[in-house]
């Protein structure tokens, strides 16, 4: 793997890690089945804190990765500083995943579609459940534990984000809460960001408090003081999204990373906006999840999550007497892993694409007066960190805002490029290869509090738009034109006087 020694600035402290190779989730088992016999230690900032027996898995289970690969030292706590040196293109790990053939010699892996497994002699169930035999034999016990099909996919996943192991759940809540139910007991805290999806923040404002006593501070993690405030005695999770839903802010993942681990947290990040554009664990979180319903899978078709992060975190999330995954029971259906695992491989053409169009469309909005929202964008906030930290070629994501100031106008934005333009969808989700378009203050983050939405730059009328790549761009854009002169959001003779000079796309 190419040398990533020389990067400097906010990832300089990551940079080893993103030679070593990925480990895939047999690995996990026998980490498993070790920790089941014989028990294991839990390293926190570069002491052995912890020693936990008898399987007896807790909120802290070794989530620290890589700490003994990288210095958290000199890290560039703003958003600007020098260039950075990037890492290898996140493709070349997934082309290193070889699923192998079907059973007959298919190109595609077979369906695993059984619930439970045979065992040949009666001992070995004995030693299934006692953790000393696994999936790294080869041997399965029931697919809410272990399923080859879903073990597949979950090897791409960590392929993907550069983790060690990953493992897929039925939804992206799913994998979330999982995740924070794992790293978390009653009376434990959270930090949060304040601008989360409204499912997100549902759980940790109001489900999680209720339930298990699970309290949660929600802070603006661009104020890193703020965040150090935040932190309190029995906290144990950070949590925030590498780009923010609806708002499309961007996270400085290294700067929070090492706050979190410097005041002995895990980092915790939703990359679910910024496959391929941006790699969290490289940059130095230690749980990346995903709602793979979104751009992983790309055809509105599937509902899937994961969770990417250390061999030794989805061990135990697995663990047959402590494991969130194993015990609250959020399978993922093989058919699913199956159907997901098929796109992921040109992922990459669709996002490239993605970027692309969103970028074109947000500079000619931005030319024509309108309040267009996109971290492309060079008067964006956060777009000069967002260049320092995106991997190579994948540009700036198919996540677009407009701001129309009110909800009448957004709503009938919103009407007319569907009913009328048949531009796209009035629908949530994203990642489609068909437009979608929401008004996210009444629809997916309709649960905050109007000083919530306000702390998160969510106005009545800002307009989330996850762009296609379907019909020409052209064609595309001369509906997206229409519809605001239509409405007289703008006006024929401004539109002509700012376009005229500007250039097409190739």
């Amino acid at each position: 793997m190419e040398d990533c020694s020389e990067v400097v600035s906010a990832v300089d402290a990551v940079a080893n890690f993103a030679q070593r190779p990925v480990v895939e989730l047999s690995t996990t088992n026998r980490s498993h089945s070790r920790h089941r016999r014989e028990g294991f230690e839990r390293v926190v900032s570069n002491s052995v804190v912890m020693s936990i027996s008898n399987g007896e898995l807790k909120h802290g289970v070794s989530c620290k990765r890589g700490l003994r690969e990288r210095a958290d030292t000199d890290l560039d706590m703003g958003h600007t500083g020098p260039a950075i040196k990037k890492f290898p293109d996140p493709v070349q790990t997934l082309a290193n995943v070889h699923q192998g053939l079907g059973q007959h010699g298919g190109v595609n892996v077979a369906i695993e579609a059984s619930s439970t497994f045979a065992i040949v002699e009666p001992q070995t169930l004995n030693k299934l459940f006692s953790g000393e035999l696994g999936t790294d034999h080869g041997l399965y016990l029931y697919s809410r534990h272990f399923n080859p099909t879903v073990l597949s996919l979950g090897r791409k996943m960590a392929a993907l984000e550069d983790t060690e192991a990953a493992y897929c759940t039925a939804s992206g809540m799913s994998a979330i809460a999982a995740v924070m139910l794992q790293l978390c007991s009653s009376g434990d805290h959270i930090v949060a960001s304040n601008r989360l999806y409204g499912g997100t923040h549902a759980l940790l404002a109001h489900f999680l408090p209720r339930t298990c006593n699970i309290k949660t501070t929600f802070v603006d993690v661009d104020d890193l003081d703020a965040v150090h405030a935040a932190v309190q005695p029995n906290s144990k999770v950070l949590y925030f999204e590498s780009l923010s839903n609806p708002r499309l802010y961007v996270a400085n993942i290294p700067a929070l990373a090492h706050l979190a681990h410097s005041r002995g947290l895990t980092a915790v990040v939703d990359n679910t906006f910024a496959p391929l554009l941006l790699s969290p664990a490289r940059l130095g979180a230690d749980v990346v999840v995903h709602s793979l319903s979104k751009y992983i899978s790309g055809a509105g078709d599937i509902i899937a999550g994961a969770v990417c992060g250390p061999a030794e975190l989805i061990s135990a999330m697995m663990d047959l007497h402590h494991g969130a995954l194993m015990l609250l029971g959020p399978t993922m259906d093989p058919h699913v892993a199956f159907q997901v695992g098929l796109r992921i491989p040109h992922l990459s053409i669709r996002m490239k694409e993605f970027g692309i169009r969103a970028l074109l469309y947000a500079k000619r909005l931005k030319k024509l007066g309108l309040k267009a929202i996109y971290p492309g964008l060079q008067d964006h906030p956060h777009h000069a960190l967002m260049t320092k930290l995106l991997n190579d070629g994948y540009g700036y994501g198919g996540m677009m805002c407009l701001d129309l100031d009110t909800k009448e106008r957004a709503q009938d934005f919103m009407r007319y490029l569907q009913n009328v333009a048949h531009f796209g969808w009035m629908a949530v989700s994203l990642g489609y290869h068909d437009t979608l378009m929401s008004c996210s203050g009444s629809s997916t983050s309709s649960g905050l509090t109007s000083e919530e939405k306000a702390v998160s730059g969510i106005s009545p009328g800002l307009v989330r738009m996850s762009i296609g790549f379907t019909g020409s761009t052209e064609q595309r854009w001369k509906q997206l034109l229409d519809a605001l002169i239509a409405l007289k959001l703008l006006f024929m003779e401004l539109v002509f006087d700012i376009l005229s000079c500007s250039c097409k796309p190739k």
